[in-house]
């Protein structure tokens, strides 16, 4: 296939440099951020480094803080074996800052570069991560946290942020080399052995009684979904994927998908000399993901609950009864019973489509169309209904917009961009298509995107 470039494109082109180079100032002082491979110790000190790839040298990389409205500027610089990009998830941008390779810009090859230069218009918390060969460039351990702060943030003592993950290891605590293997592709996806917060597989936190911490809970593991509570803290969840409730909500059990985000106001509770915990659930087991050691009194009482967040300014959806509905089917993976699907426009059986990489379908398709799946225009509101007729849960992210559950009789549930459906789940979404571009629409279980569960939607 030949591409043409026409006047338009170079004039475009132009502008935006000109407005780089001229509001923003030499590309020379844009901070770098560099991809590379290293070594990083996330198991205990009785076991070797573990050979991984990263941001800005650590795992997680560099995080990230801009205030609300500001700009973020990064020289994307990529030292990998790798083509790569960066996504800003969950950040409402313009299309050409999305990172998606092979849609809103090329991968950028080995010891090139590419700058990222984008309003951050919502306050909360988002992270990066890379957009070509997800599956495998995010379990060697590219990601990082992006928080774009609120003009009036929270009354608390300490905003923390916490990155989940989970790492596929060999006995002597190196990468399993096991990228792209069909069975992670056709069930769950790649779950790891150890798991790690902020890189870290003893993750130890000092507080003081009474003492407030805002926790900015980060899920960026292939495929695990987490389940969370509190041992002695008083928390309350204030804010999903970086979109604030209307009033905080007392936390409880909390779930956690791939690409998900909470943030928690939390009370530690615990005495003098004691521990509080952010505990994870798994079968039948409760163990520690962070412990907080209580070391004095910050206050002798806990301060009153807290206050809402300041809402972001999202479009309304309007009247439910007049807006577009739409459906998406997702079916396939293992005991699925999907027989085939369309792929590279003819029907394909299932052991064809797995010869080829292929598990799962959307509305019937295992491929990337051509052509968008939705094209909306700017502004126009949608409905999405989504059944899971697979025996798997999935995690559905919507780049550049922000969506609503359609609760039972209507009402619509907190702003989000990455919903998780149960196996035989099904939900239905509502939102405003205010961000014109190409933007994807896909499971981030990413094992499962990069095996079928992939479209896109056209905002005109």
């Amino acid at each position: 296939m030949t591409s043409s470039v026409n006047r338009r494109d170079v004039l475009t082109g132009m502008g935006t440099m000109a407005a780089i180079l001229g509001s923003h100032g030499a590309l020379a002082a844009v901070p770098v951020l560099d991809a590379g491979p290293g070594e990083f110790r996330l198991a205990p000190a009785s076991y070797p480094a573990t050979k991984v790839w990263m941001y800005g040298g650590a795992v997680p990389g560099p995080e990230i803080r801009v205030r609300q409205g500001g700009r973020v500027q990064r020289r994307f610089r990529n030292n990998l074996p790798q083509p790569s990009s960066v996504h800003w998830h969950g950040i409402r941008i313009e299309n050409a800052m999305d990172g998606v390779a092979g849609m809103t810009q090329q991968a950028v090859p080995p010891g090139d570069d590419f700058l990222y230069d984008f309003a951050a218009p919502d306050a909360g918390t988002y992270w990066y991560h890379p957009h070509n060969r997800t599956w495998e460039q995010l379990a060697r351990g590219l990601y990082g946290p992006l928080i774009v702060e609120e003009a009036d943030p929270p009354e608390v003592d300490r905003d923390i942020t916490l990155i989940l993950d989970d790492w596929r290891l060999t006995q002597d605590a190196q990468l399993h080399d096991s990228f792209g293997a069909m069975r992670d592709w056709s069930h769950a996806g790649r779950l790891g052995n150890w798991i790690t917060v902020n890189g870290r597989g003893e993750s130890a936190l000092t507080a003081q009684r009474n003492e407030r911490l805002r926790l900015r809970l980060i899920n960026v593991s292939n495929a695990r979904i987490f389940s969370l509570d509190l041992k002695d803290m008083d928390g309350w969840v204030a804010a999903l994927d970086g979109q604030p409730l209307v009033a905080p909500k007392r936390a409880g059990r909390m779930h956690l998908a791939p690409a998900q985000r909470i943030d928690l106001i939390v009370d530690v509770a615990a005495d003098d000399g004691g521990e509080a915990f952010l505990m994870s659930h798994e079968r039948q087991e409760r163990f520690a993901l962070t412990g907080i050691s209580v070391r004095g009194k910050k206050r002798d009482v806990a301060l009153p609950d807290p206050k809402p967040f300041p809402p972001n300014a999202l479009p309304v959806v309007g009247d439910l009864a007049s807006v577009r509905r739409e459906t998406l089917v997702m079916e396939g993976g293992a005991m699925g019973g999907l027989t085939g699907a369309t792929y590279e426009g003819s029907f394909r059986g299932m052991r064809e489509l797995v010869g080829l990489g292929k598990a799962w379908a959307f509305n019937g398709r295992a491929d990337m169309p051509a052509d968008p799946w939705l094209v909306l225009s700017r502004n126009e509101p949608v409905r999405i209904a989504i059944e899971n007729r697979t025996g798997w849960p999935h995690a559905m992210h919507l780049h550049g917009h922000h969506f609503q559950q359609v609760l039972p009789g209507g009402a619509l549930g907190p702003h989000r961009d990455t919903i998780l459906l149960d196996r035989e789940e099904k939900a239905e979404i509502a939102f405003v298509a205010d961000n014109p571009g190409d933007w994807l629409f896909h499971c981030h279980m990413v094992e499962h995107a990069a095996a079928g569960m992939m479209t896109w939607i056209r905002v005109a």
